[in-house]
C-alpha cells in the first residue's frame, strides 16, 4: 500500500495494488475508486482531503493479542 498526499490540490491517493485499472467509479464528488479486472480495489482518490477530514491520517499501532 502506498499513500500519497498532494498538498497543492488537497488530494489523497491511496494505492492498494500494482494491478492495472480497468474501471473507475465515483462514490460521490470527492471519492473515486479504481478497480482491477478481478474486481479488487486498486486505488482510492479523495479530493479536498484536508477539508473533509481525511488528511492528516491518524495512525494507531497496537499489538496483536
Amino acid at each position: 500500500m502506498k499513500t500519497t498526499y498532494y498538498d497543492d490540490d488537497d488530494t489523497l491517493v491511496i494505492r492498494l495494488s500494482d494491478k492495472p485499472v480497468v474501471r473507475e467509479v465515483s462514490q460521490d464528488w470527492r471519492t473515486h475508486v479504481s478497480y482491477a479486472a478481478d474486481g479488487t480495489v486498486v486505488e482510492t482518490v479523495i479530493l479536498e482531503a484536508r477539508l473533509c477530514g481525511a488528511w492528516p491520517l491518524q495512525v494507531e499501532h497496537e499489538r496483536a493479542a
